[in-house]
């Protein structure tokens, strides 16, 4: 298992991070678009009260070792399910990926935090677990690796997106 943390500024107020992070149109933009994803869409965003919960289902465009892409195909996606409690200012999400499901694990959580009168700090804390004999830690390093740079990416998208109003 691999887990990570990874920090980043970003130029807005807490909730207005919130209120983009949660924007049809920003992922769609994000992951369509920026990230190259040859599919993606919200099957669902529902509020309960205070909580907002999401569904998503993606496809990323991988660059990983053949190994891996042998063992996962080429058809490769995922289901994302995450729940905003803005009591905790916490969104926790966990993945389900179309194939080996059983032996995938991919979860975290986001918090945000001001810094700033306009700045917050998003704060990504990442697991990624595959029981996959032979192949289990390639695909926990690739994972990893397109893990850290999908969220630097997003990052950087999201300030853009926020500099043009």
């Amino acid at each position: 298992m691999i887990k990570i943390t990874l920090k980043h500024e970003i130029n807005c107020t807490v909730d207005r991070f919130w209120e983009i992070f949660l924007d049809r149109s920003f992922n769609e933009a994000l992951f369509r678009d920026h990230l190259g994803f040859p599919q993606y869409e919200t099957v669902s965003q529902t509020k309960d009260g205070d909580k907002v919960t999401r569904v998503v289902k993606g496809q990323p465009n991988t660059n990983m070792p053949k190994a891996v892409m042998k063992v996962v195909g080429d058809g490769f996606s995922y289901e994302e399910r995450g729940q905003l409690d803005p009591a905790t200012n916490t969104w926790h999400f966990k993945m389900k990926t179309s194939t080996l499901s059983d032996k995938l694990r991919n979860e975290g959580t986001v918090t945000c935090e001001p810094i700033g009168d306009d700045k917050c700090r998003r704060i990504a804390t990442l697991e990624m677990e595959a029981k996959v004999f032979g192949v289990g830690k390639l695909i926990e390093q690739s994972t990893e690796k397109e893990m850290r740079e999908g969220w630097n990416k997003s990052a950087d998208f999201m300030n853009e997106w926020i500099a043009k109003g």
